[in-house]
């Protein structure tokens, strides 16, 4: 079911200034809010979990909607229905654009708390996503321990490493170097091409691997050039017809705002003060965020286990592989039953 919920008044952010009266597209499965689950989606992702995620859906699987409620809703600075750079300004009565405030991943899971109260939830049992998703689930656990049954942080660290920011500043050159887009609009004669592509294939090497380019494409080559050439170009002009230039660089920002410890204190201490349980995700070939920084996130979560989802598709293996990860979260469910059973918590997929 689809939902539109309105945060009426003021909201302000972290990084300062406000949004006022703010949309939230959400939507959900099952009508038992008693066992409430809430997937956070990734950078391009929206609240069409079932859609990006269907094999973890069904009776028996991680999203069972005859146990569960399950939520997900699209972030704050985003697309498709949640206030974002493609939203209105009230002051103006334009579409903010480059306009928009910066925003951060604190603030999207502050929005998502009050949008999921009015949808009656007050408790989550499970809070689960990958990449940027993870980062929300692990501020789900440090802002709101106590509405948080358990998580399943995927593919991240506690922090935004330098190699991942400096890909993201590579995208936002890329952008904001097309001579198109000036003052941070595209011009009106001309549709959004080569920065935002650009950005796209930048991207889609992070998200991907060595071994499964060499798998894949080889040394293939026609008229077009090589073959991986070929598919980056696809990969980027596909992304131009469906994604907006300032929604991206707005998200690429807020995902370089995480730091668990910022503003808290040192991040081994904010770990250790997660009394959540779970299971930490990491993937056996991502670039992006190594199962070295994923497995030293999950050492200094005092109550969860650490598991690598085996895959050759790179930081998209939670997405590709989505089959097997199912099955990993599942196979690890006794051990997540017992941790949420030692506290008298709830367990929606044990």
């Amino acid at each position: 079911m689809k939902h539109r919920v309105t945060i009426g008044g003021v909201f302000p952010l972290e990084r300062g200034g406000t949004l006022t009266d703010v949309s939230v597209e959400a939507r959900t499965w099952g009508r038992h809010r008693r066992n409430a689950v809430l997937i956070c989606h990734a950078l391009t992702g929206d609240a069409n979990a079932d859609e990006w995620w269907g094999p973890l859906f069904g009776k028996g699987k991680v999203f069972d909607p005859t146990r569960s409620f399950i939520v997900s809703t699209n972030v704050l600075g985003g697309l498709s229905g949640t206030t974002g750079p493609l939203s209105v300004n009230p002051e103006t009565g334009q579409r903010y654009g480059p306009t928009f405030p910066r925003v951060t991943i604190r603030d999207m899971v502050r929005l998502q708390k009050l949008a999921l109260e009015q949808l009656g939830v007050e408790r989550l049992d499970l809070v689960i996503g990958g990449s940027m998703g993870g980062m929300q689930v692990l501020e789900w656990a440090a802002l709101y321990p106590d509405a948080v049954g358990s998580i399943v942080p995927i593919g991240v660290g506690s922090e935004q490493s330098a190699w991942t920011i400096a890909l993201s500043a590579t995208q936002r050159t890329a952008i904001e170097s097309d001579p198109r887009f000036r003052d941070g609009w595209y011009t009106k004669d001309e549709p959004p091409g080569t920065g935002l592509a650009l950005a796209r294939q930048i991207a889609m090497i992070s998200y991907r691997s060595p071994t499964e380019f060499s798998t894949r494409f080889g040394r293939t080559s026609g008229e077009a050039g090589f073959a991986v050439e070929s598919y980056l170009d696809h990969q980027g002009d596909k992304f131009v017809d469906r994604f907006d230039a300032n929604t991206y660089l707005t998200l690429v920002d807020a995902m370089d705002s995480h730091d668990l410890g910022r503003g808290r204190g040192p991040t081994e201490a904010i770990l250790r003060r997660i009394d959540v349980p779970g299971v930490v995700v990491g993937i056996s070939t991502d670039g992006l965020y190594p199962v070295r920084e994923v497995r030293k996130l999950a050492a200094g979560l005092p109550r969860c286990r650490f598991v690598v989802l085996d895959s050759i598709r790179g930081h998209d293996g939670f997405l590709v592989d989505a089959d097997a990860l199912n099955d990993l979260i599942l196979a690890n469910r006794h051990t997540h039953t017992r941790l949420v059973e030692s506290t008298g918590q709830g367990a929606a997929w044990a």
